[in-house]
């Protein structure tokens, strides 16, 4: 599963960052870095931008940019 595909209020961990050269370093600049938990917060009503809670804070993304983190749902994830 990938970020842009997680439920609003579901939690999972980042198993691993895709994309390449500059994108991929503002991915971990972010600090999303393998075996984070990332919440999904909210989803735009036409579905791009979303926001994730990552480390405290809330993080907003494009969707082309979320499918390029790579997601290992948590069992029972809240």
């Amino acid at each position: 599963m990938t970020l842009d595909e997680l439920a609003i209020g579901k939690t999972a961990t980042i198993k691993a960052v895709g994309g390449e050269g500059p994108l991929r370093l503002r991915f971990l600049d972010m600090g999303l870095i393998p075996r984070t938990h990332v919440t999904m917060q909210k989803m735009a009503p036409m579905g791009d931008p979303i926001e994730i809670s990552v480390r405290g804070y809330e993080l907003t993304l494009r969707k082309a940019d979320a499918k390029c983190i790579t997601l290992a749902e948590e069992e029972g994830a809240r």
